[in-house]
């Protein structure tokens, strides 16, 4: 059965991108069948892909507002290994465009059933904000992740975000659920991150995976040179610590 996530956090700046990018390019090293559905108009994740978001076709755009078709919108990128439903600044428009559609926050949904089962899992890059775009993400998936750094106010943001799974899962998305917490950018030299940990391990439990992806330069780099940092430099921390999140995702059957 697919496994449709959406990486998402309301907090700008915490590597969501770094980590939907990541994890696709692991997974598919690992052996799985990815798609990565870039859901943020900055297109981060499509350029962190190796994909030119200035010269496509045909994006995430065009198919939720029923222009084209996914199957047509979907590329393959050469060097990453995974397969890409891309986006650039036109999907800022789908946000008024949407409003007025039948089944609004269900348009990703319902094109996702058309090729779902070509893939083992569907990663999807959500914008820092909770939009009609996220909500098409959250309303698709079965699961959230959501990366954090270990700071004082990534807590409230964490909180925020936590009533609003709550909220859709009573709602609009009965199968929608944490399934897990990554700390990201994580020193642990410093006590407040730390403490901050404990806490996160404390309320969440076994949510709260064992990966840790600490701050790293070879990942920062990497956007820049249009590939994951899984691909980019393999022997890097940052690397080792996205292929052991990946492989305790498969662990956890998840």
């Amino acid at each position: 059965m697919t496994k449709i996530f959406c990486i998402a956090n309301q907090k700008g700046g915490v590597g969501k991108t770094t980590t939907t990018v990541n994890l696709a390019a692991a997974l598919a090293k690992l052996g799985q069948r990815v798609l990565l559905v870039d859901l943020d108009p900055q297109g981060n994740a499509t350029m962190g892909s190796g994909v030119d978001k200035h010269s496509l076709p045909s994006t995430v755009y065009h198919v939720l507002l029923g222009l084209k078709s996914i199957q047509s919108a979907i590329v393959k990128p050469p060097e990453v290994g995974y397969s890409l439903l891309a986006a650039n600044r036109d999907l800022a428009g789908a946000e008024i465009e949407l409003v007025d559609l039948e089944r609004r926050e269900y348009r990703l949904k319902e094109a996702l059933a058309q090729v779902q089962t070509h893939y083992d899992y569907v990663l999807i890059d959500c914008p820092p904000s909770l939009s009609m775009l996220t909500l098409n993400g959250l309303c698709s998936a079965q699961g959230v992740i959501i990366p954090m750094q270990c700071e004082y106010f990534a807590l409230e943001g964490l909180s925020d975000l936590v009533n609003t799974i709550r909220s859709l899962h009573a709602n609009l998305n009965p199968d929608l659920e944490v399934i897990c917490l990554l700390r990201v950018m994580f020193d642990m030299r410093i006590t407040l991150q730390q403490q901050v940990s404990d806490q996160l391990k404390a309320h969440f439990g076994d949510k709260v995976f064992n990966s840790v992806i600490p701050r790293n330069v070879r990942l920062a780099e990497a956007p820049s040179y249009g590939l994951p940092g899984v691909i980019y430099d393999p022997s890097s921390r940052g690397a080792n610590a996205y292929i052991e999140f990946a492989e305790e995702l498969l662990t956890r059957n998840y």
